[in-house]
């Protein structure tokens, strides 16, 4: 059973889980899963964690799902569509489905410590646009990753 309650003490003694991006090794961050924890299913709740020079994930857009991301310490910049902004400590972002494609990358000396929160629907789309590649996701099912190039829209039926 999930505990409700996660202790300050406990969070701070988590090894977390690092992770990198499976189409940029330079997307490495440790993530604290909190919500998991929690028994959370309908949102993610993650304590992040991205070391000097990294990106948090490769530069993506979800189609169906919002997430967004608060700076708890350490500065670096967001890559939103072609326009970076410098983050810092207390900054919110928040990234719209259907939006500009973004990352976050430390560009400081010193680990960048934020919270990200991001929907967990059945089902969801996304673009890599550096990369020109597609991903799908449904349910647990295993997801579905093809090249832009590959992507067919057909005629369905007239109306």
């Amino acid at each position: 059973m999930a505990d409700y309650v996660i202790k300050k003490a406990q969070i701070d003694a988590m090894p977390g889980t690092d992770k990198s991006h499976f189409l940029n090794q330079d997307a490495q961050r440790n993530n604290k899963s909190l919500g998991d924890l929690t028994g959370i299913t309908g949102f993610g709740f993650h304590l992040i964690e991205v070391p000097p020079g990294k990106e948090s994930t490769e530069f993506h857009v979800h189609h169906f799902e919002d997430e967004c991301c608060y700076v708890l310490s350490g500065v670096g910049q967001v890559l939103i569509g072609n326009t970076k902004h410098d983050i810092a400590a207390g900054d919110f972002i928040g990234y719209r489905k259907k939006g500009e494609p973004h990352t976050m990358i430390n560009t400081s000396n010193e680990k960048l410590v934020c919270i990200v929160v991001g929907e967990r629907l059945a089902h969801d789309v996304g673009d890599y646009p550096n990369k020109k590649k597609r991903i799908y996701r449904y349910l647990d099912m295993p997801p579905n990753l093809v090249d832009h190039v590959s992507i067919e829209e057909p005629v369905m039926g007239k109306k």
